[in-house]
């Protein structure tokens, strides 16, 4: 599998890397009907061919399952070779803002005991951020006041716990800027697909969704690496089925996919049939940023890693079609296609 540079953290990452999370399920419901066995030797078998297959990180967090992905990586590690790069997240409470510094040494704890190991690769803050803090952003005075939770996290570091540093650029934009322009991170998870590429792509003022703009600029001025995350938007770009596990940008809860699911149908019609699945174009689309360092595959079942997979020995998506898509956005997918 093709490699890119993590920015500063000198990781040679793979293109695309395996994601932990509720949406994927591989690592919490793995889909056993293609080795007819149990749940637990899915699970290896999934990951070990993502492994063979050329993926060299796994990314995952405490809150993924209450924990339970963190622990299925940890049965896993002494049982895959070669041994992946490992990144794991720190979620802080907002609301409870007594001992942030402690709340993070906890959290880091407690997936190390999970995780099995003494150390990982990268360790990122999991809070969407916010110039204020409310039930679920934690806010940017208390990211970098007194309080410790960057003088923590840097001294895990220190300590050799971590090797990297960093963050999830989700939450209010110009809070996830301010953040990534102090130089305390080394990676940072931002949202780029085909719905919404306004992280790396020119948008018009209109924008109907959440503007992300800028966050990969000052990525690649910060030297941070890009770690694509939603490149399926919470399914909509994978399948027409859904899982119930599909979770929104900024929220919790139920919303409406109508809106998106329409834009969805407006990019397939207007893109050019190459003979790929819906998944294989969006996954083409963020491969075809260079600035991108790698993308993050939530997949629900054996046969999305396959599809997932099939995709990186293809051609990223051509120049043409980028221009086409640029075109829609500028409309704000007001083209009559």
């Amino acid at each position: 599998m093709k490699k890119r540079n993590l920015g500063k953290t000198g990781i040679q990452v793979s293109e695309l890397i395996l994601g932990g999370g509720y949406v994927g399920g591989l690592l919490l419901q793995p889909d056993k009907s293609f080795c007819q066995s149990t749940k637990e030797e899915a699970k290896l078998k999934a990951v070990q061919h993502a492994l063979d297959s050329g993926i060299n990180m796994i990314d995952t967090a405490p809150s993924y399952g209450n924990g339970e992905s963190e622990r299925s990586v940890g049965k896993l590690l002494p049982q895959i070779a070669p041994r992946p790069y490992l990144a794991t997240k720190v979620q802080i409470h907002p609301t409870k803002r007594k001992d942030l510094a402690g709340q993070v040494e906890k959290s880091i704890h407690d997936s190390l005991t999970r995780l099995e190991t003494s150390s990982v690769d990268i360790l990122q803050l999991h809070n969407p951020l916010k110039a204020v803090d409310d039930k679920r952003h934690l806010s940017t005075k208390h990211l970098f006041g007194k309080s410790g939770i960057i003088n923590a996290l840097e001294k895990a570091k220190n300590e050799g716990i971590t090797k990297h540093i960093g963050m999830t650029a989700l939450g209010d934009t110009n809070s996830c800027i301010l953040a990534l322009e102090t130089d305390a991170f080394d990676t940072a998870q931002v949202y780029y697909n085909l719905l919404n590429p306004s992280a790396g792509t020119m948008i018009p003022k209109n924008w109907a969704q959440q503007d992300f703009s800028e966050i990969i600029d000052v990525c690649e001025k910060r030297g941070v690496g890009v770690m694509n995350i939603r490149v399926f938007a919470a399914g909509i770009l994978a399948s027409t089925e859904r899982t119930g596990r599909e979770i929104p940008v900024t929220g919790m809860g139920e919303f409406n996919f109508a809106e998106d699911e329409a834009r969805a149908a407006q990019i397939f019609k207007y893109l050019p049939d190459e003979g790929y699945t819906t998944a294989q174009e969006a996954l083409r689309f963020s491969l075809a940023n260079p600035r991108i360092s790698c993308v993050v595959l939530g997949l629900a079942n054996f046969d999305q890693l396959e599809e997932a997979l099939a995709v990186n020995s293809k051609p990223p998506m051509p120049d043409s079609s980028l221009k086409l898509l640029n075109k829609l956005y500028e409309e704000n997918f007001s083209l009559d296609v």
